[in-house]
């Protein structure tokens, strides 16, 4: 049915898989199947591997498989080579460990230190996956659909420092690196996202397309100058800011029980009252790195843990078109 192939691009449905293996090329063929079912054209299920038919060329070489499924017409090429090479950086620090299923508050935020101790009466949907198990997802996933293009994927982690770094290769031994270093990874450690990108933009030799996945939760200024790094040695960029619902809504409805948690005070509190300017807060924060990319040539992308995952692979596939 045409409604198959969207529930394995929820993050609810994905999540429940068995493996990252797995769950990544669930995501990718429910992705690839979406491409034929939706509006978007220019893009082929075999991308790198085929090209159309042009007069002339040699029929030997024609996909009859191709032609049967969609009647058209494709070339196999055997002999093309990658011209890009991309860095997956993922964001392992302990603020993404963040779920709004859980009784928390985000942890490390820099909109509030409070936290609920009693749940309210009238709670927003909540997310079940934190935002560190969404971006592995998304990573994943990434990966997989690059090997499948003949891409070359390279894969960072960090946290207050470089946890791992796989230096981006076209191959199926390289893609099974990244998905069990993807698998293994557990959130721990203070962030330091702009130390951890300027230190990788110093290590990339050959320019390509960086994929940045993150809440952003670090000095903004700093965190900007370094994916500016990135322009000014001729990377393209694409910046994915990963959130849970209830750190853009704050959407607690009946009077709550906060507790700061340095100092463990409590107070009683009518949300509606704090509501107002965290979300201001949170507009803004997220306003600076929407203008400072845009003013910078970088592809910004908010994600909430609760958005289907085709909105990151289909950023990147626009991305890719506009490169080539």
């Amino acid at each position: 049915m045409q409604a198959d192939y969207k529930k394995f691009l929820q993050p609810s449905v994905i999540s429940k898989l068995a493996n990252i293996e797995l769950k990544a090329k669930f995501v990718v063929e429910g992705f690839i199947a979406g491409l034929h079912k939706s509006p978007y054209h220019g893009f082929s299920v075999e991308f790198a591997e085929h090209r159309q038919y042009m007069p002339g060329d040699d029929l030997k070489y024609l996909d009859w498989k191709i032609l049967g499924r969609t009647d058209r017409y494709y070339i196999k090429q055997f002999e093309e080579e990658t011209n890009l090479k991309s860095y997956l950086i993922v964001d392992s620090s302990r603020s993404m460990h963040f779920r709004s299923s859980d009784s928390a508050l985000a942890p490390k935020s820099p909109f509030s230190k409070l936290f609920r101790k009693k749940e309210p009466q009238n709670t927003p949907p909540k997310s079940n996956i934190t935002k560190l198990e969404y971006a592995t997802y998304v990573a994943a996933s990434l990966a997989v659909l690059m090997n499948f293009q003949k891409d070359a994927a390279g894969l960072v982690v960090y946290d207050e420092a470089i946890r791992t770094f796989i230096p981006p290769k076209a191959t199926s031994q390289n893609l099974k690196q990244i998905l069990n270093q993807l698998s293994s990874i557990v959130s721990s450690g203070k962030t330091n996202t702009a130390s951890a990108l300027n230190i990788v933009a110093e290590r990339i030799k050959r320019r390509g397309l960086i994929i940045i996945l993150s809440d952003l939760f670090d000095d903004q200024k700093a965190v900007i100058n370094a994916l500016k790094h990135f322009r000014h040695k001729k990377n393209e960029v694409i910046v994915f800011q990963v959130l849970d619902p209830l750190e853009m809504s704050f959407a607690i409805d009946s009077p709550t029980i906060f507790k700061d948690m340095e100092t463990s005070k409590e107070m009683l509190s009518q949300p509606i009252s704090v509501m107002n300017s965290y979300q201001d807060a949170v507009k803004e924060f997220i306003d600076t790195y929407k203008t400072a990319c845009l003013s910078n040539n970088i592809d910004y992308v908010l994600l909430s843990t609760e958005t289907p995952f085709d909105t990151a692979l289909l950023e990147y596939l626009n991305k890719r078109k506009r490169l080539n």
